[in-house]
């Protein structure tokens, strides 16, 4: 499809950003097993296959390849192949794959958390428990969803560390396979390029500045230059858009992560 945008489109949402960043995240990938763990990572990872990188292999969230591209949460109804669940480990350890998780914490290096809040002998509130963070992190290039920029959220130092970051694999000798690639969130996109693999801000989503993403963060947030260099996060094509609303997200689902009220401007 064709790279033209119209930025005249109109309500363009947060969430459409949103989708088109993390469909960004993936474009460069080649073939490689697309894992996407939530909503907007779902949409993000399908928008990439029906535009910028139709070589992505993509699933149902369970066992079956897919050969088609279905709406979000519909039936597939082409499948070229599937994977038991005894050769996931399998396809974590040696497997190409790029898995797009969640955190209930992330710090100023990278690490994730989804494991409790509080202190790991006596936790004030359990979550999932790491499950298969440290193997990603360690195995797989890894980015994360962050649909409520906050600074509950962005944190100086995890309380547990469920995916780990690059310092911390360095120090621990598993960093040759460690890729935490992108952190998106409603306020921006970011990576762990900034000094010594720290949190850099790449860009803010329409109608967001700096200064906001600093205010929602509890940890410092590295930018080159100063802060007019941070560019706008771009708007989706008008391809992109059809492929949104007509395609994969007729129902809208995409608005209960992030709500029309937050509309890119």
């Amino acid at each position: 499809m064709s790279e033209t945008t119209d930025n005249t489109t109109a309500d363009i949402t947060t969430a459409d950003v949103c989708a088109a960043a993390i469909a960004d995240a993936f474009k460069n990938d080649g073939e490689i097993f697309a894992s996407p763990m939530g909503m907007l990572p779902m949409l993000g990872v399908r928008l990439a296959k029906l535009t910028s990188n139709p070589d992505l292999v993509i699933s149902d969230g369970e066992a079956l390849f897919l050969a088609g591209v279905p709406p979000l949460f519909a039936k597939a109804d082409k499948v070229e192949g599937w994977i038991p669940f005894r050769r996931v480990f399998d396809v974590v350890a040696y497997g190409k794959r790029h898995v797009m998780m969640g955190a209930t914490q992330i710090d100023r290096h990278g690490n994730q958390n989804i494991s409790a809040i509080g202190d790991f002998a006596q936790p004030k509130r359990q979550l999932l428990g790491s499950r298969g963070a440290p193997g990603n992190t360690v195995n797989n290039r890894t980015s994360y969803w962050v649909p409520r920029h906050s600074p509950r959220v962005f944190v100086e130092a995890v309380d547990i560390v469920s995916g780990v970051g690059p310092s911390r694999a360095a120090a621990a000798g598993a960093a040759r396979f460690n890729d935490i690639h992108r952190v998106v969130s409603n306020l921006g996109v970011l990576d762990v390029n900034g000094p010594e693999r720290t949190l850099r801000l790449l860009s803010v989503h329409p109608g967001v500045t700096v200064d906001e993403v600093r205010e929602a963060s509890g940890c410092a947030i590295h930018v080159d230059g100063s802060d007019a260099d941070v560019p706008e996060t771009r708007l989706p094509t008008t391809e992109e858009q059809l492929v949104i609303r007509e395609v994969l997200d007729p129902k809208g689902l995409r608005f209960k992560e992030v709500p029309r009220s937050e509309e890119a401007r």
